[in-house]
């Protein structure tokens, strides 16, 4: 039976009388986007869609590791003991995803681009191109102790990061769920109360259709899982999953061959491999949802359950065991569950 989440919390205000159902779409960071509003009377569609382009092309232009021009890549390519004011959009980033870095004991990491590199997942030298090796115990026991030195220092006071020198930002795991949310503000801030908004698979809604439903979605599906994917009402909430599905590739090791997913573990510098096939996070904004999913992956089933339940997060974690893929949940993800 296919199981429905809804919030807790739910406002019965329907679209101001005389609003349209308008879709407007795009591409950023590599993906498509797109978002279904309930567009008041008098409200210019094109604008609307203009506006949420010019949006998405703003965190680009800050946060793209593809981009050598962006204000990430200049900052990891900055010199040792240089201060950086950041933007706003860049601080609310960086100051989010240290934080979980710090609540999750560094098993999520925004400072580990250099790691991710290593293992083929970033922007050069990837692991699907001709003449790709994965790394050793050797290396990566390097890379780790240079790390440990080459942490990123924000001062929240005045709203800057210190580069230590070769510290490496890599914003894959969050960045995508804010511009969600920066999509969500822009809708509102022109009186559209009512959407669901997506880019590359990380949704956040609110409010309702012109019929008084929620906006309805699919929670991702890893591809050999029995059971139906769930539905969510989008409601108030947003939604991302991290899944081991994604990116990945198999390589040879004294054990046979290995698969190495595209997240990593920051504490042993290794893939995830803990068995967890796909973690989603239901949270009010899609920045928490996206850092958080990956955070309670590299956590595992058992201890990334304890973290989700110490702080009432709404967590489904897919593990895949001899018998296939079982299901456990958080309280709070219980809570919602129809």
């Amino acid at each position: 039976m296919r199981d429905v989440i809804v919030p807790l919390a739910i406002d019965e205000a329907l679209p101001p009388g005389g609003s349209t159902l308008f879709t407007a779409s795009g591409h950023s960071m590599g993906t498509g986007w797109s978002a279904r509003m309930m567009l008041p009377p008098g409200a210019d569609g094109a604008a609307v869609e203009r506006a949420l382009q010019a949006e998405l092309d703003e965190i680009v232009a800050q946060m793209s590791h593809w981009d050598s021009t962006s204000l990430l890549a200049r900052y990891n390519g900055a010199p040792a003991g240089s201060w950086h004011v950041l933007p706003p959009q860049f601080y609310d980033v960086a100051a989010y995803a240290l934080q979980v870095a710090q609540d999750s004991g560094g098993a999520y990491d925004p400072a580990a681009g250099e790691l991710v590199a290593l293992w083929g997942f970033g922007p050069a030298a990837r692991y699907d191109r001709a003449g790709f090796r994965a790394p050793d115990a050797l290396t990566i026991g390097a890379l780790l102790a240079r790390r440990r030195a080459r942490q990123p220092v924000l001062d929240r006071v005045n709203r800057r990061l210190l580069q230590p020198g070769g510290a490496t930002l890599d914003f894959s795991s969050v960045a995508k769920g804010y511009a969600v949310d920066r999509m969500a503000a822009c809708l509102e801030a022109r009186s559209v109360r009512h959407f669901v908004v997506e880019a590359g698979g990380e949704l956040r809604g609110a409010g309702v259709k012109d019929n008084g439903e929620p906006w309805w979605v699919e929670i991702e599906a890893v591809p050999d899982a029995a059971t139906p994917p769930a539905v969510v009402a989008l409601h108030g909430l947003a939604i991302a999953t991290s899944g081991d599905y994604r990116q990945y590739f198999e390589h040879a090791t004294l054990h046979g061959l290995q698969r190495a997913a595209h997240t990593l573990d920051p504490r042993s510098g290794q893939p995830v491999a803990n068995g967890v096939a796909s973690v989603t996070v239901l949270a009010s904004t899609c920045m928490a949802a996206d850092a958080l999913s990956t955070a309670l992956t590299v956590l595992g089933a058992q201890d990334g359950l304890a973290f989700a339940d110490e702080r009432s997060i709404a967590a489904r974690f897919l593990v895949r065991g001899a018998d296939g893929l079982s299901e456990s949940v958080s309280a709070a993800w219980r809570r919602m569950q129809q």
